[in-house]
């Protein structure tokens, strides 16, 4: 047989196994709000920057980006931006505080919806969207194209019109986190609050978890915030106009003028009492705060699409950038690659 047409053959080979995760995934921002958006993007310490780092999105339009394998980082969305001639000026909500259009390696200002994501992690792709930092529009993500349970995430409603005074931003622009309202360490999980036995819902917090079931609430809020999808690509939908169909339905809930003073009683969805007192039992990661010890492969967690680590905490918060990351290990490309190699020098 021609050598050429092994050379050939070998290459086409390579092409059909390497697994599309390989490649990292392509992000997709689209923007259905009545109003221009200008994305965010926040590339974790070790990752290498997208083509952007903030960017202007007219409604009604989209823009995609490449991201390797190994990527971590997150995506926001920033709202009332005014910026001259020259790319300079700032932002209502979502600022990074950079006076520009992009970026440039700044994180947003709080109170601000959050997408984040590690991508092939263990064989796997981890994402959630968080409201940890507060929330300041609607978000949704969806995976297309990938393996696994791959289930969409984010928040559809408007929680501006139903954020409580003592959290409301402006004329209703954000609805801040009780963590940044009012600093103290129960609600920020800090201090003598910073592991998942010490730190438990609020009142605010499981306000978000009514309103978003899929988001991140409150730091140790990963049983069911934190998704997982191999191989795929990913579309980030600010303002969408329905939930997709893979989404757990949201049901609505009125606005509540206040929480502080409220006592005990309840609200839709919710309970709650003096002290914020839930019996809550679950275990997670903060935001400020995460330790990653490794995957456990016998936890994987059956009909959720979430992952478990060895101490028993659900994995999450892998994009928060403080979690070691790992490829898959494609050693059949790496063999065919070598023989092609081997092909080409006795060709020469």
């Amino acid at each position: 047989m021609d050598l050429h047409i092994i050379i050939s053959s070998i290459a086409l080979i390579v092409f059909l196994v390497t697994p599309k995760g390989a490649y990292g995934a392509s992000f997709t921002f689209v923007n259905r709000c009545d109003y221009t958006v200008w994305p965010g993007i926040l590339a974790n310490s070790g990752s290498p920057g997208l083509d952007s780092t903030g960017f202007e999105l007219p409604k009604d339009s989209s823009r995609s980006f490449q991201a390797p394998t190994g990527w971590s980082g997150r995506f926001w969305g920033r709202t009332g931006c005014k910026f001259d001639g020259s790319g300079s000026g700032n932002c209502l909500t979502g600022d990074c505080g950079s006076g520009q259009v992009e970026c440039k390696g700044l994180g947003a200002a709080p109170p601000v919806t959050l997408a984040e994501f590690t991508l092939g992690t263990g064989g796997q792709d981890f994402y959630d969207v968080s409201l940890v930092d507060g929330y300041n529009m609607p978000m949704i993500v969806e995976g297309s194209g990938g393996s696994g349970l791959c289930s969409s995430t984010g928040c559809t409603t408007d929680l501006n019109r139903q954020c409580p005074s003592e959290l409301r931003v402006g004329d209703g622009d954000a609805c801040k986190s009780a963590c940044e309202a009012f600093g103290s360490p129960e609600y920020c999980c800090s201090g003598a609050y910073s592991t998942p036995a010490t730190c438990k819902p609020s009142v605010y917090s499981e306000m978000f978890k009514a309103a978003c079931p899929r988001s991140y609430s409150y730091a140790y809020d990963d049983a069911t915030s934190t998704f997982t999808c191999t191989g795929a690509d990913y579309t980030v939908t600010f303002c969408p106009s329905s939930p997709s169909q893979k989404s757990i339905p949201v049901t609505e809930t009125p606005p509540i003028t206040s929480l502080a003073s409220q006592g005990s009683g309840s609200e839709p969805g919710l309970t709650y009492s003096d002290n914020g007192s839930y019996g809550y039992s679950g275990s997670g990661y903060s935001s400020s705060s995460y330790t990653y010890s490794g995957l456990d492969s016998s936890t994987e967690a059956g009909g959720s699409g979430e992952a478990m680590l060895t101490d028993g905490s659900w994995l999450a918060g892998l994009a928060m950038g403080e979690s070691a990351t790992t490829s898959d290990p494609c050693i059949l490309q790496y063999a065919l690659m070598a023989l092609l190699t081997a092909a080409c020098l006795l060709a020469s």
